[in-house]
């Protein structure tokens, strides 16, 4: 299969669809047959592949995160009992093996870009960017996008990773997982800290030591909307493109689309799908052509049905540069 065939990766199915909190847990198992539904009704089905996961490796999830964190999982989801932070995020039995399945859903998809398998990629239940090193939090058990940015450069030898966040909350996981790195290029639109959790991304966040400066917060106020968007999203790009990534990261969490019960934004998912596509556009621009989608948050179906149905339009529509057409 060519490059232009298979341009877009999907990786989904059973065991990502499992990753969620049961009781009326904001973060349900339900998500992924939402997304699955309006993925299907628009044809999409037929224009990406699709794949089922992979479990990541203990060896992979320590790329990123402490032994001693993923042994206090591992035991916490052998007894399914408390919590794997101060209240948010509940222990379940096999939630290692969950969370361990979105990480590696996160890492199949980049193995196959960065393979040429396909250009671009997209995972539904993924992009849980609350997760820090050392614990969870905000319904993040292992940060997928962090165990995929140290694995790009460890695997595959890459060095300037840019990861792009536009849900509701800010990823504070991957802004202080990777605080001080300067290849770590970081932009984030997210609700005022100030209105909402985590209460971190004040826009002087920029990095510290020598990567100061690499890193991009962009704080919105409350009821922040599609021409607030459009009035930042150039900051996004400009940032990114000065430092000239290998690899595209995009967290895509649909609680900033209006209508999110926990958030208090009003995007709709047009944003979303403007910004998968100019980032493709912008790989492409680069040379590389390389991003990764991830779903992130999002709490109203609907909304992230439509969010991340228009994620993956996004970066369909962004085709395929002539010159790789046939590679």
């Amino acid at each position: 299969m060519s490059v232009q065939a298979s341009s877009v990766l999907l990786v989904a199915g059973e065991r990502i669809a499992r990753y969620g909190f049961g009781d009326g847990h904001p973060f349900g198992p339900d998500r992924h047959a939402a997304f699955l539904a309006e993925f299907s009704k628009r044809g999409l089905d037929r224009r990406v592949r699709v794949l089922e996961t992979r479990a990541a490796t203990r060896e992979e999830l320590q790329s990123f995160h402490t032994s001693r964190y993923l042994d206090f999982v591992a035991e916490r989801s052998r007894t399914g009992e408390g919590y794997l932070d101060a209240g948010d995020t509940p222990a379940w039995r096999g939630v290692y093996e969950a969370a361990a399945d979105v990480v590696g859903a996160t890492l199949l998809a980049a193995d196959e870009i960065m393979a040429g398998r396909s250009r671009r990629g997209f995972v539904p239940i993924a992009g849980l960017h609350h997760a820090a090193r050392d614990g969870a939090a905000g319904f993040c058990v292992f940060n997928d996008c962090g165990v995929a940015a140290e694995m790009l450069r460890r695997k595959h030898g890459l060095k300037r990773i840019a990861y792009v966040d536009i849900d509701a909350h800010h990823g504070d996981g991957m802004y202080y997982g990777f605080e001080d790195d300067p290849d770590l290029i970081f932009a984030d639109i997210h609700e005022d800290g100030r209105y909402l959790y985590p209460g971190t991304g004040r826009a002087d966040e920029v990095g510290s030591g020598a990567a100061a400066g690499s890193k991009l917060n962009i704080p919105m106020a409350p009821g922040a909307d599609d021409a607030a968007f459009e009035a930042v999203w150039p900051r996004v790009l400009a940032h990114v493109r000065k430092f000239e990534p290998e690899f595209i990261l995009l967290q895509a969490g649909a609680d900033s689309v209006e209508g999110d019960p926990i958030t208090h934004m009003r995007f709709t998912p047009a944003a979303h799908q403007r910004a998968a596509h100019d980032l493709a556009l912008l790989a492409d621009e680069l040379g590389h052509g390389r991003v990764l989608g991830t779903g992130g948050g999002g709490y109203n179906r609907i909304n992230l049905a439509q969010a991340w149905t228009g994620v993956v339009q996004g970066l369909v529509g962004a085709g395929v540069p002539a010159a790789h057409k046939h590679n």
